[in-house]
């Protein structure tokens, strides 16, 4: 538990001013008895602790399901087929691609081939251009193609034949798009 404490702090998980008691704990207590605690108790620990030191493959899957059902997203780390169950749960699941096993990355739904979660930010930067430009291409389309598209459904409604054959839509979609 010290160490899972000192590496929270040390990467800002936990701050100088939290309860480390009541903000870190062993994942024994998600099962005090052997069984794990009732929906509601282990929602309302997994909601006020930030860290959670030896972890098993199962209570890793049941703290996933806990924020979930709290509506949490869930993002879960993993690199072994121990993790697997939990990274398929989780919203996003993320394996190591160089000391990931197989089934790990097929459970996962991100690799990070350099295992280096900085990659994480630039994918996201990389992802977030492609989506703004698929935007962008939409609108064009739509905006070019509008005046076409109304003029066939137009036609569909009021019941007269179609001005144009498909041929010649397909024509002019080439050259506005030129």
């Amino acid at each position: 538990l010290k160490t899972a404490i000192a590496i929270a702090h040390n990467v800002n998980i936990l701050q100088q001013s939290d309860d480390v008691a009541l903000s870190a704990v062993d994942c024994a207590r998600l099962r005090p008895d052997g069984n794990y605690l009732s929906h509601t108790d282990m929602d309302l620990l997994t909601s006020s602790v930030r860290v959670f030191a030896r972890a098993k493959p199962e209570d890793k899957l049941e703290i996933v399901k806990s924020l979930q059902r709290q509506g949490a997203v869930t993002a879960m780390t993993g690199d072994g087929v121990n993790d697997a169950p939990a990274l398929n749960q989780a919203n996003i699941g993320v394996a190591m691609g160089i000391q990931g096993t197989e089934v790990a990355k097929g459970a996962s739904d991100m690799i990070l081939t350099d295992d280096n979660f900085c990659s994480i930010v630039a994918a996201v930067e990389k992802g977030r251009t492609i989506y703004a430009g698929i935007q962008k291409f939409v609108a064009f389309i739509m905006s070019v193609h509008i005046a076409e598209v109304m003029q066939i459904f137009f036609c569909i409604i009021c019941g007269i034949p179609v001005m144009r054959t498909p041929l010649q839509i397909l024509f002019l979609i080439l050259v506005t798009d030129l």
